[in-house]
Formats: C-alpha cells, sequence, structure tokens
C-alpha cells in the first residue's frame, strides 16, 4: 500500500517522498482513510510507529479542500516536547495558507498571545497551558472541527483529565475526535468513549505490548551498586544513544553529574529545567555533541529520534505504563533497541506488573559481583554472556 493508494493527494505524497516517507506504517494504514472519511477514532499502537503523521497527513488534506477560516483543529499533548514536535510535523507537512503554532508551558506568554490574537488553522496545546489561555478568555473555540488527543494515556497518567473534560466541555459537539494511545486500559477506553461518537477501533499491536524491535532485559542489583553497574554498562554495551531514565529530578541531576565527572558526553532533562535547556539537550543529543541523556518521565513522550539504541531504566518506572513509554523510546522506525532496568529485591512485584502489563516475561540477567537476587527464575547467568542482536560477547573478571 502507497501514500497515493491510501487516498492521499500529490501536495502530500510529494512532501512525504521529499522527507524520506517512502511506505505507510501500520497505523498509517489504518487510520489514513478513516480519518479521510471524517470518522471519529480510538486508535493504540506502539510507539514510534508514525502515530503523528497517522492524524496529522488526512487533517492537512481535509483542511485544504475546505478552505476554512479560524482554528479549525485543536491538538492536545502530554508535554512540551511533544507539543513542538507535532507542531514541527505541521510546518514540514502543511501547504501554504495553513498555519500552525504550539501553546505549552515553560514558555513566554508573549508569542503564543501573539499566535492566538493572529489565528492559526492548528492548535497544539499542553492542557495546562491552555487552561490558562480559556481562563483570560483568549481562545475562541467556535471553529474547531477536529479534536486530536495524542498520547492520550500520558495526559490522564498526569492528571490532566479535569482539564481535558473542561476543553472538550468548551468544543463544539459537531466535530471529528481522534484519540490516540499507546496504552489503552479498561478505564481509559470508557473515558474516550466519553468523548468520541461511533468510533472506529484501530488496534495495530497487543495493548501495553512494547516494540517488537525492542530486546528487553531486567537486572537484578542491590541498591548501593547500581551507579557501578549503570558505569559497568555504560562501557560494555554498545551504544550510539543512551536515554537513562530516573524517577525524580534530583535524581537526573546527580546522576548526570556522576556521567560528566567520569568523561560521558550527557546532558538531563526534567521540569525544572527551562525550555530552552531542555530544547538545547535536545538538540545536542539529536545532532551527537552528547550521547547520553538522563531524563524524568517528562521526556518519555517528547523524544522522536530514530537512532536512540538503548534505554536505561535507572529507577524503575511507578506504573507499568510509564515502562512501556520509555522504552518505546528505542527501536524506533524498524531500527533494533534494547532496553534495560535495573531493580533491587523490593521492586521484584514492579517488574512482575511490568510483565503482567506487556504480556511477556523480561529476561533477568544476573550479575552476581553487583549484589543481584532474582525470585524469579534466572535466563542468563554466569561470568559470560553474549550480547544478542549486537554480535558481541564479553568477559566479565
Amino acid at each position: 500500500m502507497t501514500f497515493t493508494e491510501l487516498g492521499l493527494q500529490p501536495f502530500l505524497t510529494a512532501k512525504c517522498e521529499q522527507l524520506g516517507y517512502n511506505q505507510p506504517t501500520p497505523i498509517q494504514n489504518e487510520a489514513i482513510p478513516i480519518v479521510l472519511d471524517g470518522q471519529d477514532v480510538i486508535a493504540c499502537a506502539e510507539t514510534g510507529t508514525g502515530k503523528t503523521a497517522a492524524f496529522l497527513l488526512p487533517i492537512l488534506q481535509r483542511l485544504k479542500a475546505r478552505k476554512t477560516k479560524g482554528t479549525s483543529v485543536l491538538v492536545l499533548a502530554p508535554t512540551r516536547e511533544l507539543a513542538l514536535q507535532i507542531e514541527a510535523a505541521c510546518r514540514n507537512f502543511a501547504p501554504k495558507g495553513i498555519t500552525s503554532a504550539a501553546i505549552i508551558g515553560g514558555s513566554g506568554y508573549g508569542k503564543q498571545t501573539e499566535a492566538l490574537e493572529r489565528g492559526v488553522t492548528i492548535l497544539i496545546a499542553t492542557p495546562g497551558r491552555l487552561m490558562d489561555f480559556m481562563e483570560q478568555g483568549m481562545v475562541n473555540f467556535n471553529s474547531i472541527s477536529t479534536l486530536v488527543l495524542d498520547e492520550a494515556d500520558r495526559m490522564l497518567d498526569m492528571g490532566f483529565l479535569p482539564a481535558i473534560k473542561r476543553i472538550v466541555k468548551a468544543l463544539p459537539k459537531e466535530r471529528q475526535t481522534l484519540f490516540f494511545s499507546a496504552t489503552m486500559s479498561p478505564e481509559m477506553e470508557a473515558i474516550a468513549l466519553d468523548i468520541v461518537r461511533d468510533p472506529e477501533f484501530i488496534e495495530v499491536s497487543r495493548r501495553g505490548k512494547a516494540a517488537r524491535t525492542i530486546e528487553q532485559f531486567a537486572y537484578p542489583v542491590a541498591q548501593q551498586h547500581k551507579m557501578p553497574l549503570l558505569l559497568d554498562l555504560l562501557k560494555t554495551e554498545p551504544f550510539e544513544r543512551v536515554l537513562v531514565f530516573t524517577r525524580t529530578k534530583r535524581g537526573a541531576d546527580r546522576l548526570a553529574n556522576v556521567l560528566e565527572k567520569w568523561d560521558h558526553k550527557s546532558n538531563r532533562i526534567h521540569g525544572d529545567r527551562s525550555q530552552s535547556q531542555r530544547e538545547a539537550a535536545l538538540r545536542a543529543f539529536k545532532n551527537g555533541r552528547t550521547n547520553i541523556l538522563v531524563a524524568t518521565d517528562v521526556a518519555a513522550r517528547g523524544i522522536d529520534i530514530d537512532s536512540v539504541s538503548h534505554v536505561i531504566n535507572y529507577d524503575i518506572p511507578e506504573a507499568p505504563e510509564d515502562y512501556v513509554h520509555r522504552i518505546g523510546r528505542t527501536g524506533r522506525a524498524g531500527n533494533s533497541g534494547r532496553a534495560i532496568t535495573l531493580f533491587t529485591a523490593v521492586e521484584e512485584p514492579s517488574i512482575r506488573a511490568i510483565e503482567k502489563l506487556i504480556g511477556e516475561p523480561v529476561e533477568r540477567v544476573l550479575l552476581p559481583e553487583f549484589g543481584g537476587t532474582v525470585a524469579a527464575p534466572v535466563i542468563s547467568t554466569g561470568p559470560k554472556r553474549t550480547l544478542r542482536g549486537f554480535g558481541r560477547s564479553r568477559r566479565r573478571r
């Protein structure tokens, strides 16, 4: 199937070709014709599978055909990084006359106020900042014909449900609603069904399932040995770019400082960093000036870099769903990736909850020199192991 066969017009297929979109992904194959028909959608797909283009391309085609004025499309995203990523995609694909702007926290109000006063065709926003402008009476939703909730599960996990309900209530009832998510719990599906009307359900992978291109490993470790184990992994794993996740902002700062002392080219990204600092850290990571990025979950949905070879969960995530979001930063666009989780003995139940969600065991790698013990059967042990998929082995002394 080609983009043309999906119903996209030449002005979009030419853009796809220019940007290297040669073949539609499964979610694009399923979603584009349905969105073009104007139907509501509830879609669940693995991260890194092209969901942004799956809703953006058909929306742009419908906008060009209607030639409407005012803000016609509202896209809600959980994080600043994801909102900026979607806005960048709009600029890449949109034909002349279709404009866009990102309304996000962490940035000044001046330019965002100007964009709202000027008027844009597609408004991409994080719920908190959009609520700020709504309370000031600066947002006009009268001409909204399409609502997109991207990474909806993450927005709900972050406590945005009350804001989303208020935003949806302020929108015209006659609209198309597209609900895209990486995971879909029964509770969230019930929320989605309150927002959409007679939707088409799209599920190109098992709900909560990690991408098939990701190898997953869990390393039992004593708490005091976590840092030495991480440093050892960074020496022995054949990585290109590594995302290291911590649970707290302070933990991210502390870990990044240690890595710098060990001469690793690293940076950090979390909620206490300014927007300019976060954007600079992402640029440096993307262009290779740094190859290790330490992050809290604020970044789990905002990093779209195909060459992230490894995700390391230095701290196990609080919720099993966050595990899927984190490791989805690797193994993207058909590339292979490795996800490594460090966990202590008291965190064994958390690993089991993750396994229950993804529907498969995570291979345990026991390294006794780092104080690891496991309650579950160990699949890989001993002083020597092979790094599957990378054609490399190592010997420990």
